[in-house]
C-alpha cells in the first residue's frame, strides 16, 4: 500500500522492540517462571495464568518489569494455594533484577536511521512503561541525542497520543509514528488522522495481537527494517 508522506514533519518512534531489544527477556522470564511453578501446574496453565495476572494487574500496575514481578509473585501463590515457598518469591525477584540489568542491544540500523532524519525531521520518543527502566535504557542506548522530546506515557491510547500532539502543538497530518505494535503504535494514530508504520518484531506480547478482520480498516505500511523509511519519506520544506 503506497501512502503519501509529503506532509510529515514530525516522527514519532516507539522504544521497546522498536529501537533496542525488550519483549526476548519477558518471554526468558516467563520460561524461568514456569520452571519454578512446575510442582503446582502444567507449563500451558502456568502461561495462561500469568497472562490473565498481567491483565488484571495493568490498571493498578501499568505496562513494565517491576508490574510483571508483581504479576509472578501473586500467580505463583495462587497457583501454589499460598504454599509458596520464600525461597521461590526470592528467585522471581532476582528475575526482575536481572531483566532490569540486561544491556541494551539496539535493533538493526536504529541509528543509522535516526541520523539520517533528526536534521530534517522533529523526532520523538514515544513510549510506555516504567518511567525509571525506561530513561534507564534510553540513557544506555546512547539514543537521547537525536530526539527533540521525550514522552513515557501510561499507555497507548488515541487520548493519550492526543494530548502530547496537543501539548507540542503538532497537527495530526504532519505526525508519522513508528512501532513494533499494531495495537499500540500504528491503529492509535490513524483514528486520530495521522500515519504510522508498523515495523514488526519477532516476537509479541499477547495483549498487542490484534486480529487480522480488524486491520483492514486501517490503512498503513508494514516494512521489514528501519532502514527502510528514509526512502519512504520526503524531507519537508
Amino acid at each position: 500500500m503506497e501512502i503519501d508522506y509529503s506532509d510529515i514533519k514530525v516522527i514519532g518512534f516507539d522504544a521497546d522492540d522498536t529501537l533496542w531489544v525488550n519483549e526476548t527477556y519477558f518471554r526468558e522470564a516467563e520460561l524461568q517462571f514456569a520452571k519454578l511453578l512446575a510442582p503446582y501446574e502444567t507449563a500451558n496453565t502456568i502461561d495462561q495464568e500469568l497472562f490473565r495476572t498481567e491483565i488484571g494487574n495493568l490498571e493498578f500496575y501499568g505496562y513494565g518489569i517491576k508490574s510483571f514481578v508483581l504479576s509472578m509473585v501473586e500467580c505463583g501463590l495462587q497457583l501454589s494455594n499460598n504454599s509458596l515457598p520464600n525461597e521461590a518469591i526470592s528467585k522471581m525477584l532476582d528475575i526482575g533484577k536481572d531483566m532490569l540489568n540486561k544491556p541494551v542491544e539496539l535493533l538493526d540500523g536504529v541509528e543509522e536511521t535516526l541520523k539520517s532524519l533528526y536534521k530534517d525531521y522533529k523526532l520523538i520518543l514515544v513510549t510506555k512503561g516504567d518511567l525509571l527502566d525506561q530513561e534507564r535504557k534510553l540513557a544506555k542506548s546512547n539514543l537521547e541525542v537525536y530526539f527533540h522530546h521525550i514522552e513515557v506515557v501510561s499507555d497507548k491510547q488515541p487520548l493519550n497520543y492526543k494530548k502530547l500532539l496537543d501539548h507540542l502543538e503538532i497537527r495530526p497530518e504532519e505526525f508519522l509514528m513508528i512501532g513494533n505494535s499494531l495495537k499500540s503504535d500504528v491503529l492509535p494514530l490513524i483514528e486520530l488522522g495521522a500515519k504510522a508504520v508498523h515495523v514488526p518484531f519477532h516476537t509479541t506480547w499477547m495483549h498487542e495481537q490484534v486480529e487480522e478482520h480488524v486491520l483492514k480498516e486501517y490503512p498503513y505500511e508494514t516494512l521489514s527494517s528501519l532502514l527502510e523509511i528514509k526512502k519512504k519519506l520526503t524531507a519537508p520544506n
